[in-house]
């Protein structure tokens, strides 16, 4: 079986992302024994929203194109309004979630983040959750939507948004610690 403190985990995320939902995962996740990388789009510090306003910094540990699948176990994907909005439009972006998938890895998103979920085309059919606002965008995807703070299904982890992260990280290192989610 595989371990959390043998899991390399990738996060995508870009300008906007919200604040809690970027750091206390890779925070957590690390202090679990992972090792956690953030991938920008090009490979730069990427700035957050925190409140009503922008945040702190976060350090990119590699851009988007240097990504390769193969060496992560899971990938995490913070949300915010102005990140995934972003993130949803690249087709690079959307091709990597699909390829974590299609491998069997763990897809982890929260709050505004399942919008990328619904780009890949990964909603229909399956039990979710999201940031309130996005209820009726997962529910017309084809989505099971449940007002839950954390859903599990094959793999796939959704949470509503920054109260729900402790439930969201344990979710995580659950469905990594499971192995392969074959599809």
């Amino acid at each position: 079986m595989p371990r959390i403190t043998d899991a390399k985990i990738l996060m995508i995320a870009t300008h906007g992302f919200e604040q809690s939902e970027l750091e206390f995962p890779r925070d957590q996740l690390r202090v679990k024994g992972a090792e956690v990388s953030v991938a920008s789009l090009d490979g730069k510090a990427i700035k957050g929203w925190e409140g009503d306003d922008w945040g702190r910094e976060a350090e990119a540990d590699l851009a988007l194109e240097a990504v390769r699948v193969d060496d992560y176990d899971a990938l995490v994907l913070p949300g915010g309004q102005i990140n995934p909005d972003l993130l949803r439009i690249n087709d690079d972006v959307i091709e990597l979630i699909n390829a974590f998938y299609d491998q069997g890895k763990v897809v982890a998103a929260i709050c505004h983040a399942p919008w990328l979920l619904i780009e890949a085309g990964l909603v229909k059919g399956r039990t979710m959750t999201s940031f309130q606002s996005i209820k009726t965008d997962m529910i017309n995807a084809g989505a099971d939507w449940q007002d839950a703070e954390v859903v599990a299904d094959n793999g796939i982890v959704t949470s509503r948004n920054p109260n729900d992260l402790k439930a969201f990280v344990g979710k995580i290192v659950e469905e990594i610690e499971e192995g392969r989610h074959p599809r």
